[in-house]
């Protein structure tokens, strides 16, 4: 039990300093990595190639005045940032990043609390986060924040439910809601990882982590050109910062979450010595590698599609989320389950490379339709379809 109180408390350390750290050292990332595609230097002035730039960015947030609008509800005003800031922290500590690590006392889960809801977990404190948001644009007496806040809370409703319809295909063919056991199943080969039988949930899965963490082309909360900087216009100092450390945090559990539920989790790539026991530390420290470069992998594709797209009209995001993103996976979960119960049932097939094969075939076979009709000037971008139509048809009766 003492071993039990003392490791768990290491863990929580460690890993919450490393995300604390880990994403101060991304806002510097995010930075250079925009520079470099705009081919520019970027902050490169406070220590060895700037990395001292988020230390001095921290320093600066702290010195500065607080405010608080004379109208605000202070409560919730003060409230709101840390509601934002806490989920984020706390959804991290159900995601296991290495195998388990052997000590004198008996091995160690390399995760800070193995729940056996540990998704289920993940969903309901991943919702959370978008209380403080709203509870931001409202509190502050503001109506640019007040949209914001409004904004947050229907694209949050909008891709929440496609994103959990996503991961019910998950479900399906692991059987179990541990994250343990969703990294075991997909341990046999390569074609085992779920990125390969359910392809289209992992389409769906990411595109709604785009909008669940409010970054381009869905950062519509936030859009400057509208709403000057959307819920948090009125925030300074500390307070502003926290809202930045909850969407960078946000970003580090949702690439952590693809890498655990579409790609093996910490499962090294064609191997299959890294799964079982006897648990070494070699084993740790090259699951740990692995997992962390994948998770790497999905910040940097966070970054680069920010510098990249534009952003969606609103409009445009609410016809995306509710015509296309739900209506989709309803229908995919549907397959899936007629697909998996099939394979499994009737032909009495063990889930292995060939169950998996199959599974990615079918994806293809939806996929090719699915991607040649997704925007045709009908769906997405409807309004847009109906305008040069009305536009058409004014020219002419002129």
């Amino acid at each position: 039990m003492t071993f039990f109180l003392v490791s768990s408390i290491v863990k929580i350390v460690v890993v919450f300093t490393v995300i604390m750290v880990g994403v101060a050292l991304l806002t510097l990332a995010e930075r250079r990595i925009c520079a470099w595609m705009q081919d520019r230097l970027g902050p490169n002035r406070v220590g060895p190639q700037g990395l001292l730039q988020p230390a001095a960015d921290g320093l600066k947030n702290l010195v500065k005045e607080e405010t608080l609008p004379a109208q605000a509800d202070k409560v919730l005003f003060m409230l709101a940032p840390a509601m934002s800031f806490i989920p984020a922290l706390l959804t991290f500590a159900v995601i296991p990043f290495a195998a388990p690590l052997p000590t004198p006392w008996g091995d160690v889960d390399m995760v800070v609390a193995n729940l056996p809801v540990g998704f289920l977990y993940i969903l309901a404190f991943g919702s959370l986060g978008v209380y403080g948001i709203v509870l931001a644009g409202w509190s502050s007496n503001n109506k640019y924040s007040l949209l914001g806040g409004l904004r947050a809370s229907a694209q949050m409703i909008s891709y929440e439910i496609a994103l959990g319809m996503s991961t019910v295909a998950v479900l399906l063919l692991v059987g179990n809601v541990t994250l343990t056991d969703v990294i075991a199943k997909q341990s046999h080969s390569l074609f085992t990882w779920n990125v390969f039988p359910l392809s289209l949930a992992f389409f769906i899965f990411i595109v709604a982590a785009f909008a669940e963490t409010n970054r381009l082309p869905f950062d519509l909360p936030e859009a400057e050109a509208e709403l000057i900087a959307g819920y948090h216009t009125e925030y300074s100092a500390m307070k502003f910062s926290m809202f930045y450390i909850a969407e960078y945090s946000n970003m580090v559990t949702a690439s952590a979450l693809m890498t655990t539920l579409f790609f093996g989790g910490w499962d090294v790539p064609f191997t299959t010595w890294d799964n079982t026991a006897p648990w070494t530390p070699l084993k740790t420290v090259l699951t740990l590698g692995s997992f962390s470069l994948k998770t790497i992998c999905f910040l940097f594709l966070f970054i680069w599609v920010r510098w990249t797209l534009p952003r969606f009209r609103y409009d445009q995001l609410m016809a995306l989320g509710w015509k296309v993103m739900l209506p989709l996976a309803l229908g995919y979960v549907t397959v899936i389950a007629t697909a998996i119960w099939f394979l499994h049932d009737q032909l009495g097939w063990t889930y292995d490379t060939r169950f998996a094969l199959a599974l990615f075939g079918l994806n293809l076979l939806l996929a090719v339709p699915l991607f040649f009709v997704l925007d045709r000037g009908h769906i997405i971008a409807s309004s847009v379809a109906a305008e040069e139509a009305g536009g058409a048809g004014g020219a002419g009766g002129a």
